[in-house]
């Protein structure tokens, strides 16, 4: 196992470095930065601007490949992945987006799964009743629904909730209250803040999860082993859970370790409006401001939490299904 392991790292590895290469040459060869600081009032003259960007490793002088090599080298030597045209280091900034997006998506990517697997075994186990039409019309018209869309109606509608009770109960924006002192206070500021984007998060993601839980549960409900373990005596409730359920969980445990690195490098929708300055958002604004580095870095970890996703999806195989055996 741990040879597979080491095998795919090292493919996953030189993926992540061919695709980061890539990235980096097209930003390099089609955002230009220098040409916005020329917009700016009072407006720089040329050499101004080509010195600034000099001295900032941004050299609009050097050529594609040149500044490559420079790029890498820094990366390879130092671990350092540049600078902004605004003279902030991407080392920094990643750092902390990371950490923002870590805490805006991990407790609704687990809320996500546990609840979509449950609602879609519990919808399974009673098929075609009332309780599997309304749970599976609620997760189909989500998944039509554009997600943006959705964030927007959950965060008017904790807005339409504040003004009607006169106060503000529900935080809508932002990560915490500025000015907040260390210590229990700024803990439950923090809580009051997660509660809107989580609860958003989780009632947009369930959806998928319960209607694949539902549909492959569903496929395996009358199978053959099914029915011999109920011609032994078990229950329907007791064949699905003791049987079925662990077939059909295979292929969602293996969509689910590509959907969290999914969520993690697309969550720029949420973190623009509920104003967490995350990752997602921070590639959106890498772009918009023609930000070579900063493009690049999101492009990389995209590409790492992919790789890390395709592995978890080898092992979540292994675990659920004991007929599997990795070589």
């Amino acid at each position: 196992m741990f040879r597979y392991l080491a095998k795919r790292s090292i493919t996953y590895a030189f993926m992540i470095f061919l695709t980061t290469s890539a990235g980096y040459f097209l930003a390099v060869s089609q955002l230009k930065p220098a040409l916005l600081e020329q917009e700016k009032i009072p407006r720089p003259t040329p050499e101004q601007v080509a010195n600034s960007f000099r001295l900032k490793g941004l050299d609009p002088g050097q050529n594609p490949w040149e500044r490559y090599l420079d790029w890498l080298t820094g990366i390879v030597t130092r671990w350092d992945w540049g600078r902004s045209p605004n003279g902030a280091f991407i080392n920094a900034e990643f750092g902390d987006r990371v950490w923002i997006s870590t805490r805006l998506f991990l407790a609704s990517i687990v809320l996500t799964l546990i609840i979509g697997v449950a609602l879609g075994v519990y919808s399974a186990a009673r098929q075609y009743k009332f309780q599997d039409r309304v749970i599976t019309s609620y997760s189909y018209l989500v998944y039509i629904v554009p997600a943006p869309i959705a964030y927007f109606l959950v965060q008017l509608g904790a807005i339409n909730v504040n003004e009607t009770v006169g106060e503000r109960i529900f935080f809508v924006t932002g990560i915490s209250t500025p000015g907040m002192d260390p210590g229990w206070a700024q803990f439950v500021d923090m809580l009051a803040h997660y509660a809107v984007p989580t609860f958003a998060i989780t009632i947009v993601g369930w959806g998928t999860y319960q209607i694949a839980q539902r549909q492959y549960l569903l496929d395996n409900v009358n199978a053959d082993f099914v029915r011999t373990a109920r011609a032994k005596g078990l229950t329907r409730n007791q064949a699905i859970t003791r049987h079925a359920l662990r077939v059909s969980f295979i292929p969602v445990a293996q969509s689910i370790a590509f959907t969290i690195p999914a969520i993690f490098a697309g969550g720029f929708f949420a973190e623009k409006i509920f104003a967490w300055h995350g990752v997602g958002s921070w590639s959106i604004d890498a772009i918009a401001l023609q930000d070579v580095n900063a493009a690049t870095a999101t492009l990389a970890y995209g590409s790492v939490i992919f790789a890390i996703g395709a592995i978890l999806a080898d092992f979540a195989t292994t675990l659920v299904d004991p007929r599997v055996r990795v070589q």
